[in-house]
């Protein structure tokens, strides 16, 4: 999944409805029942939809990953595949058709106004619309749909029969291999057999979605792409949604008619609100017990490790996630692989992560991190991929320069970055090593995250410079080289924009890696795609490999994704806080 960076991505603060010295809040319900209500501080902007068909972000995907369960459904800390709404499957002896068996007795729900209640049909009397195939068929289908515009369709078109013709517009509704075969029977065909599938189809492009919502039935009115806000939204995952205020709040609420899972329990708080706010305050509220959780800013990194208290409330450890820079390879002067791999080589990247960063990251010599199924690491590969290097870098340009009769100063070259987090620094310091290292004056731009991304695979707006992260929706290198990089991919549309870059053996590589068995054949083959894209035609310049750096308050009991996503029906709040902080 894009994120906003490697920093905002993790600042998802959790915090409570203070009263009093921040006790967590016991509000009293309608029935006189005590009830657990947390605050979230999301940074970056506004939710952009909780249509699972439209989200990309990982802040929309945190409110929508707990609205909905897939067929499968991934553990946020281990990433490990586990049954969803499937609660179990059958594989045909070509390996491409499964059939999954769904569960039973969950309902569709929606917040009235007062509380969760059922949704209710168009029968006389109304029945319960319970969670069938059909609304995973559905769903599918619609992400698929060209005139849905799904951002993210490209993942499952590339793995579903049919699909990618369907969602390319050449192929038709009925081609795309996905049968409800009964009430609680779905078949879905992939286009080939790979241990990645299970993953793919339970992400949220793969949710199912309420048709008679979304297209209108005997006693319902269309909502068309309406139908995720506030006063239509359903769902039947662990919570639901009760209110959105735009660029003020969002809050969900506890589902009581969802039976709980092995991947997903019931949740134990009660509501979540999520509440938008600047990353600049983030860590003055959590220091006056106002949030329970916070990404630690930049610049408070060293005060918080040496902090009698706040040492003890952190969190620090890998996160599968990856910062780069991206080229849009067709644009002037970086439509040059020496002009790119130059810019690239001109990155001190241990510099920026040390004097800027401060989050205690990797350099990243490549895209795919270490700790992935099948990518690459430093002990295996010890010279693979791109790094700092100056004079390699000044040589580059000065051939290019030389061949194009110019110097330094006619590059007229613009680096865009979206105004969240820590960008801004970083491209600072990165416009800065450009100038000192290769004599460019490269120019900063910059833009809210809601509008960022669209310029970024925008194909006649694209940057030439652009500054992206990208997180782990399964744990394997197939979703960092081929579901971001392909030609297709979510940062390499096929109509142009993001990196704009085609090469023939880069993607022969990563299809015969996807259905190739052996562990150690697939990480050469993706290491041959690493240095292809990297270095041989430094289509990005991969900066470094993710780390999360969390404050919790010592009485809330959670979990930490490792790619960025939580799972809020697994946290809790204690009865009695522990004392914390001055």
């Amino acid at each position: 999944m894009t994120t906003k960076d490697l920093q905002s991505l993790l600042v998802f603060t959790l915090g409570c409805l203070c009263m009093t010295a921040c006790q967590p809040q016991a509000v009293p319900a309608g029935s006189g029942a005590q009830i657990k209500i947390l605050r979230l501080a999301m940074s970056g902007g506004d939710f952009l939809t909780l249509d699972p068909a439209l989200a990309s972000d990982a802040g929309t995907l945190n409110v929508v990953r707990q609205a909905f369960v897939g067929l499968t459904r991934d553990d946020e800390q281990t990433a490990e595949v586990l049954p969803g709404i499937a609660e179990s499957w059958d594989i045909s002896e070509d390996g491409k058709t499964y059939t999954f068996h769904l569960r039973q007795g969950i309902p569709w729900v929606t917040w009235d106004g007062q509380r969760v209640v059922e949704v209710r049909d168009c029968q006389d009397p109304p029945a319960v619309r319970w969670l069938t195939a059909l609304d995973f068929a559905y769903g599918i289908q619609r992400s698929v749909d060209p005139a849905t515009a799904a951002p993210y369709a490209f993942v499952l078109a590339q793995v579903i029969e049919g699909a990618e013709a369907r969602a390319f517009g050449d192929g038709a509704r009925e081609d795309v291999q996905v049968r409800a075969l009964d009430d609680f029977t779905l078949q879905v065909t992939f286009v080939r057999p790979a241990a990645n599938n299970l993953a793919i189809i339970g992400l949220w492009t793969g949710y199912a979605q309420p048709k008679w919502l979304i297209e209108g039935d005997e006693c319902t009115t269309p909502t068309g792409d309406q139908w995720a806000d506030t006063g239509h939204f359903q769902s039947y995952g662990p919570f639901t949604l009760k209110s959105w205020v735009r660029d003020t709040d969002l809050t969900i609420v506890k589902n009581p008619f969802w039976p709980g899972i092995g991947a997903s329990p019931q949740a134990k708080i009660d509501e979540v609100v999520f509440k938008l706010l600047e990353d600049s305050q983030a860590l003055q509220l959590y220091e006056i017990g106002d949030l329970e959780s916070v990404g630690v800013p930049i610049g408070n990194e060293d005060r918080m490790r040496a902090h009698p208290i706040y040492s003890k409330e952190l969190d620090t450890g890998p996160a599968l996630c990856t910062g780069f820079y991206g080229f849009n390879t067709h644009a002037a002067y970086v439509d040059d692989v020496r002009v790119r791999r130059a810019l690239s080589m001109a990155i001190e990247r241990q510099a920026l992560i040390d004097n800027v960063a401060k989050y205690g990251q990797e350099a990243a010599r490549w895209f795919s991190r270490p700790g992935l199924n099948a990518a690459p690491t430093l002990e295996g590969f010890p010279d693979l991929g791109i790094g700092f290097d100056p004079e390699a870098a000044r040589r580059e340009l000065q051939a290019y320069l030389d061949e194009k009769g110019l110097q330094p100063q006619d590059l007229d070259i613009t680096f865009m970055y979206s105004r969240t987090g820590s960008t801004e620094k970083l491209a600072n310091a990165v416009q800065s090593m450009w100038k000192e290292n290769l004599g460019l004056n490269i120019k900063l731009d910059s833009q809210e995250w809601n509008y960022f991304l669209a310029t970024v695979i925008h194909p006649d707006f694209a940057p030439q410079i652009f500054s992206l992260d990208w997180c782990a929706d399964y744990p394997d290198a197939h979703n960092f080289l081929h579901d971001v990089f392909a030609k297709g991919g979510a940062t390499n549309p096929k109509e142009g924009g993001g990196i704009n870059w085609l090469n023939p053996e880069f993607e022969r590589l990563i299809q015969e890696a996807a259905v190739e068995d052996d562990l150690e054949a697939r990480t050469q083959l993706y290491a041959q795609a690493e240095e292809i894209l990297v270095d041989t035609d430094a289509a990005i310049a991969p900066l470094w490999w993710g780390t999360r750096m969390v404050l919790t308050k010592p009485y809330v009991l959670r979990t930490v994704g490792s790619g960025g996503v939580d799972s809020f029906e697994k946290w809790d709040i204690l009865p009695t806080p522990v004392a914390s902080g001055e």
